[in-house]
């Protein structure tokens, strides 16, 4: 005889609790959602094949994503946690093995090569660690090359190059290659180059990582403005909690999992009333994962509130990370900068920290 199935919903929540109220199965109406949203993953799989000892690497297990026009995310976690693989797949440089990508409402899983191609040039555009410019044009002619391949003359494209990098403060490096520019006035090109087609989505894979701190602070406060000003979105991979601070809220990846999601901007309206979920016959509670991320990820729940049709779990509260703010003395040689905002210590010229408040 196949098992017994009991509907429960998730009818209400308070921090890391979550109730379950039994009811007969029924079809909740759609939830109407006022916001736009941009990108959205839905149980996305990735297998790296191999023919090693140790057999396949399972680098993305079923994860649910979303980000709304003009929110940024931050999704961490430590190296070998899937984060570059993930960004690759939601920005369509890779076909996952399971799931579906969905970019500006339309599934990039089932487009043609053209299609996909179309759709990224004007939606999307991506920001690597080392910034990837081509080592034998300019600085211009790197941040042209986009409209370039859109078929964009060079005179229109060349100037809407300008423009940009004297927003950025590199106008007058524009004729400079690759070569003879810094780490940070490369990835500002780079950056250049990823806003030349006004994109409504920026996906960055530690934009920051191969940054000094301030060069990283300098990086970080152009995302804000882009953010605050233009409305651009931002999905951002880093092992940085820095840059994790900047975005509305960040998602904790590990072993390919989303397993706890923290930020002053958490969206638990998603738990809304009328969630099902199945017990059955053994007593077993299937969590869809995108509810076990927002309760705060597997562990250990205490058993709240017990009555007939209703059960609560309760588990230890996420905390919010707390504000990121200048350090006030230097690791290095105690100096006291008091009320002094500068980023570099005058006394023995150490790079100035951030600390959480």
């Amino acid at each position: 005889m196949d098992d017994k199935e009991i509907i429960a919903k998730a009818d209400s929540h308070d921090g890391n609790a979550i109730n379950l109220q039994q009811d007969s199965p029924v079809q909740d109406d759609a939830v109407i959602d006022d916001n736009e949203v941009i990108l959205e993953a839905d149980s996305l799989y990735h297998v790296y094949e191999s023919k090693a000892e140790d057999g396949n690497v399972v680098a993305l297990r079923g994860l649910h994503v979303k980000v709304l026009a003009g929110e940024a995310v931050a999704v961490v976690g430590p190296s070998g946690s899937g984060k570059s693989t993930l960004l690759k797949c939601l920005g369509g440089l890779m076909k996952p093995s399971a799931g579906s990508v969905s970019l500006a409402n339309k599934n990039m899983t089932r487009l043609s090569g053209k299609e996909l191609v179309k759709l990224r040039q004007k939606t999307v555009s991506f920001i690597f660690q080392e910034g990837n410019l081509l080592p034998d044009l300019s600085a211009r002619d790197n941040v042209a090359q986009p409209l370039r391949h859109q078929g964009v003359r060079a005179k229109v494209a060349h100037k809407k190059a300008m423009d940009i990098l004297e927003r950025l403060g590199m106008g007058h490096r524009a004729m400079a290659r690759p070569s003879m520019l810094s780490g940070g006035e490369q990835q500002r090109v780079a950056i250049a180059r990823a806003l030349i087609t006004e994109p409504r989505l920026i996906l960055a894979d530690e934009p920051t990582g191969a940054l000094d701190p301030v060069t990283s602070r300098e990086v970080l406060k152009l995302f804000k403005d882009l953010h605050d000003n233009d409305g651009v979105s931002f999905l951002i991979v880093t092992h940085s909690k820095e840059v994790s601070m900047f975005a509305d809220r960040s998602l904790e990846l590990r072993d390919g999992r989303f397993v706890a999601e923290h930020g002053r901007d958490v969206n638990v309206k998603d738990l809304s009333a009328g969630r099902e979920l199945i017990v059955d016959d053994f007593g077993t509670i299937t969590l869809p994962p995108d509810l076990l991320t927002r309760m705060g990820g597997p562990g250990r729940y205490t058993v709240g509130e017990v009555s007939s049709g209703n059960l609560q779990l309760v588990g230890d509260v996420v905390s919010e990370t707390g504000e990121m703010v200048l350090a006030a003395n230097c690791p290095a040689c105690k100096h006291d900068y008091h009320a002094d905002d500068s980023q570099q210590c005058p006394v023995c010229g150490a790079s100035r920290p951030m600390v959480e408040k």
